[in-house]
């Protein structure tokens, strides 16, 4: 059992057996008062070792100013718009749309967020969690009154 990382109410088997699902493709299928470019949920990897945990996340055609992580409590947060062409832009066809891309993890206390670390190359974000180290064992020195 990963004690590291919570799963999500959507991933457990109940949620799954009602249709719930934590990757939906995308929000656009819900009406809107205004166009606006779709929310797409990154597609990742979480791979854990003795140090602690990585993330790869799929963001394709996102510049690293466009890409934002956040921190708040436990909550991990990951926010990215891929890059918007010129407006000058008059395309033949179009089949990839422009789209920002949000996921949230929830994080154990086991987790030190206070030394995460992140790259972007080629198109997947690298999110770097170590553990917190454990307590040492050590002498206490005892002072007379």
């Amino acid at each position: 059992m990963n004690i590291l990382f919570r799963q999500s109410p959507a991933s457990t088997p109940a949620a799954q057996a009602t249709g719930a699902t934590e990757r939906p493709t995308t929000e656009a299928a819900r009406p809107r008062a205004e166009a606006a470019e779709p929310t797409l949920v990154p597609a990742v990897d979480v791979i854990e070792d003795a140090g602690g945990i990585t993330l790869y996340a799929d963001l394709p055609g996102v510049p690293r100013d466009q890409l934002h992580l956040r921190i708040d409590g436990e909550q991990l947060t990951i926010e990215a718009e891929a890059l918007r062409p010129a407006a000058d832009w008059q395309p033949l066809h179009v089949e990839r749309p422009l789209a920002r891309y949000r996921r949230a993890f929830t994080l154990s206390q086991e987790l030190d967020a206070t030394q995460i670390g992140a790259e972007l190359a080629q198109g997947v974000l690298r999110v770097r969690i170590p553990k917190v180290a454990p307590v040492q064992p050590r002498r206490i020195p005892v002072q007379t009154a």
